[in-house]
């Protein structure tokens, strides 16, 4: 069992930045693959950014390319998204996830991911 629990969203006005947080325990850390992935109203949920267990495999969303970040911290058992220029199209509930890979590093598909947290919402205002 990984618990996951998200922290660092808010409302934000277009044009600006968050930094989302992602607590782990249970398992360790830096045994997964770690993603994000978000949720908008009326909306399939889809992957957002993912990244390797050691941090040096990274995969990312072509809408949040460039102007996103993810990253992790194995000693505090912690991942990060950091997000920038924040677009009204961004708004949505933003969940980590962990995943136990072995045939490659970073996954962007769902399924593949064992163990969710409940999600922060993110509001960007235009």
């Amino acid at each position: 069992q990984v618990i996951l629990v998200e922290s660092g969203g808010g409302l934000v006005q277009a044009g600006g930045s968050l930094r989302l947080s992602c607590a782990a325990s249970g398992r360790t850390f830096s045994d997964y693959t770690m993603g994000w992935f978000r949720q908008a109203p009326g909306k399939e949920r889809e992957f957002v950014a993912a990244i390797s267990w050691s941090g040096s495999s990274t995969a990312y969303l072509d809408s949040v390319k460039g102007r996103s970040t993810i990253s992790r911290d194995n000693s505090k058992n912690t991942m990060y998204l950091q997000m920038t220029s924040l677009k009204s199209e961004d708004t949505a509930v933003y969940y980590c996830a962990a995943a136990r890979l072995y045939a490659k590093p970073v996954s962007t598909t769902a399924d593949e991911y064992g163990f969710w947290g409940r999600g922060t919402q993110v509001t960007v205002s235009s």
